[in-house]
């Protein structure tokens, strides 16, 4: 097996646990939130302000950018990290979500998925091996194998295929990363929707192959926050230590703390650029929205002693004249204070793993943050 995560610190009430990603764009400190930078780039940032902040790794996606710009660009231009001038590591996901929920026709078959381009309505088919060498191409650091997605509560019957055949499609991914040179870091992902049968046997499962790292797949798809803690709590007693655990699709405080104190070390999420260029912010006590009236003569910063740029230099009552008067420079501003918010959330969270006190943070926390 290829070994890429040394764990160095684990909580002595939880199973929240601190360890470094060795990956090859440089080590990144887990756990850690990854920004999205779905085609290449994150949106509203300089990726030079991305890493000015800290981040070591960023999450693209290989459904959008195999239809645009295309694998020949990518290719041209010897993959992503020199085509969007990127220095540091980026994970991709295999685009089986996407076309799950973008597509407007999509046939699941043994071979593969054939779908039906939102862009422009053309009809593709993706594989397996043809979705690790997609990545290949990108450059990835870390690489998703094709899997099914299913929606929740959909019946045993159609849950127990989606995961067979995502297990047949993770073997497969597996061998033909082995063929061509073990190139990035290929993930299996977890699936077997809201049963748990099929939760343990896909972990198990998945855990058999020599995946470099594990991701649960089949979260945060529109169940409760209940059914999302105990289905995380339930799949990753079934996953080995020694590896590293990446749960897709969470960037709220109360959904990181939660995986993190089920010994999830990555994550990402759309929310905070998203949020940001919506006008909503990141602060201790909670989101707050730039655009009420309430902030229209208030001279102080979003967050007394945030580093980002918009803390550092202008007052809630003028981010919230430039979301008013719709200023491209609002959304910039206010997605640099997020993921800057984010990327100390996840600072004070590893100081709290470390110190053996991660529940005592996660309770005093959440209790102000939703006070």
């Amino acid at each position: 097996m290829k070994k890429i995560f040394t764990l160095t610190d684990t909580d002595a009430f939880t199973s929240a646990r601190t360890g470094i990603l060795s990956l090859p764009h440089g080590d990144v400190i887990t756990p850690s939130f990854m920004p999205v930078g779905t085609n290449g780039t994150v949106k509203g940032m300089y990726h030079k302000s991305v890493s000015d902040i800290g981040y070591r790794l960023i999450l693209a996606n290989t459904y959008h950018l195999y239809l645009r710009p295309g694998t020949q660009v990518l290719k041209a231009f010897d993959g992503l990290h020199r085509f969007s001038n990127w220095d540091y590591n980026i994970l991709t996901d295999s685009g089986g979500f996407q076309v799950f929920s973008l597509s407007q026709l999509r046939k699941i078959k043994e071979e593969g998925v054939i779908f039906q381009s939102h862009i422009d309505g053309s009809r593709h088919q993706l594989t397996p091996e043809k979705v690790v060498d997609i990545q290949n191409i990108i450059g990835s650091d870390i690489m998703m194998c094709l899997d099914v997605c299913t929606a929740p509560d959909i019946p045993y019957k159609e849950a127990k295929k989606a995961w067979e055949t995502t297990r047949n499609w993770a073997r497969r991914s597996y061998d033909h990363w082995v063929e061509h040179g073990e190139r990035g870091n290929l993930f299996g992902i977890v699936q077997g929707n809201f049963y748990k049968d099929l939760r343990k046997e896909s972990a198990l499962a998945l855990s058999e192959i020599d995946f470099p790292g594990l991701a649960i797949g089949g979260l945060s798809v529109g169940e409760t926050s209940e059914q999302f803690a105990e289905y995380l709590a339930y799949t990753t007693q079934f996953l080995p230590v020694q590896r590293p655990r990446y749960v897709m699709g969470i960037g709220t405080p109360d959904y990181i703390l939660e995986a993190v104190g089920n010994g999830i070390d990555l994550f990402d999420c759309v929310l905070a650029t998203r949020s940001g260029r919506n006008g909503s912010v990141f602060t201790d006590d909670g989101m707050i929205q730039l655009k009420k009236a309430a902030h229209e003569f208030d001279d102080s910063p979003i967050v007394e002693g945030c580093t980002c740029t918009a803390c550092r230099g202008y007052s809630r009552g003028y981010l919230r004249h430039v979301f008013k008067a719709k200023e491209m420079i609002a959304g910039m501003l206010a997605t640099e204070h997020n993921l800057t918010y984010l990327y100390n959330f996840m600072e004070r969270i590893r100081e709290s793993i470390r110190e053996d006190r991660f529940a005592q943070f996660k309770k005093s926390y959440l209790e102000r943050y939703y006070g």
